[in-house]
C-alpha cells in the first residue's frame, strides 16, 4: 500500500472517533438526579435548607428551656378543692374496764393451764388456755389473786385468790408443772371448785412460780386477818 493511501484513511478514522464520542455525550443524561425526578442541587439550595432546620431546632430548644424554667408557656396543675365530709355516725370513746385498774402486778410468767374434767369416769385433763399468768395485788386491801388470760382472745381462764390452804403438788413424771385444788375460781363468772394443772417452759420457771406463789400466800394471810 502506498503512503498516499495511508494518509487518506487517517482522516476517516479521526472522523469516526469524534462521531462516537458525540453519541456517547448525547446518551449521557444532562441531570444525574433526573432518574429520581429531581433537579441538580445547588450550594445555595443546600444552605437555605440547613438554615431552616437550624432555626427550627433553636426554636424548639428555647420552648423546652422556657417550660423547664417555669416560663409563661408552662401550664400549672389546678389545685384540688378542700373537701370535708362530716361523719354520719359519731362514735364516742368507751373505756373498757378489766377490774384490774386498782391492782399492781407482782409477778408474771408464761404458762399453759389444764383442768381436770370429772364428767366422765375416770376423768381426763383438758386444756384450758395458754397465756400469761399474773399475781395481782390490790392497792387498798392488799389481797393477791391469780389471773390468767388466754392469748389473742384475752378471755379469763383462771381467776382466784392465792389462799394459804392451796398446796402445789408436783405432777407425776414432770418437773415443770404443778397440780393444785382451788375452792372458788370465778373465771367463768360463778365460784367453782376446780382441780388445775399449770405447766411451764422449764423447771426453773416452775420453781420460780412456786416461790412467788408462797410469797403471795403470806401476803394474803395478813390481808385477810385485817378483815
Amino acid at each position: 500500500m502506498s503512503s498516499e493511501d495511508t494518509k487518506k484513511e487517517e482522516p476517516a478514522k479521526v472522523t469516526e472517533t469524534k462521531e462516537e464520542e458525540a453519541k456517547k455525550e448525547e446518551s449521557k443524561p444532562a441531570n444525574p438526579f433526573a432518574m429520581f425526578g429531581g433537579s441538580v442541587p445547588t450550594s445555595s439550595s443546600f444552605s437555605i435548607a440547613s438554615a431552616a432546620a437550624a432555626a427550627a431546632a433553636s426554636s424548639s430548644s428555647t420552648d423546652v428551656k422556657k417550660n423547664a424554667e417555669g416560663g409563661e408557656d408552662t401550664e400549672e396543675a389546678p389545685e384540688s378543692p378542700d373537701i370535708h365530709f362530716e361523719p354520719i355516725v359519731k362514735l364516742e370513746k368507751v373505756d373498757v374496764k378489766t377490774n384490774e385498774e386498782e391492782e399492781e402486778v407482782l409477778f408474771k410468767i408464761r404458762a399453759k393451764l389444764f383442768r381436770f374434767d370429772k364428767t366422765n369416769e375416770p376423768g381426763e385433763w383438758k386444756e384450758r388456755g395458754t397465756g400469761d399468768v399474773r399475781f395481782l395485788k390490790h392497792k387498798q386491801s392488799g389481797k393477791v389473786r391469780l389471773v390468767m388470760r388466754r392469748d389473742k382472745t384475752l378471755k379469763t381462764c383462771a381467776n382466784h385468790y392465792i389462799l394459804s390452804d392451796i398446796k402445789l403438788s408436783p405432777n407425776v413424771g414432770s418437773d415443770r408443772s404443778w397440780v393444785y385444788n382451788v375452792t372458788a375460781d370465778i373465771s367463768e363468772g360463778e365460784p367453782e371448785a376446780l382441780t388445775l394443772a399449770i405447766r411451764f417452759a422449764n423447771s426453773e420457771n416452775a420453781n420460780l412460780f412456786k416461790e412467788k406463789f408462797s410469797e403471795s400466800q403470806e401476803l394474803n394471810a395478813k390481808a385477810f386477818e385485817k378483815k
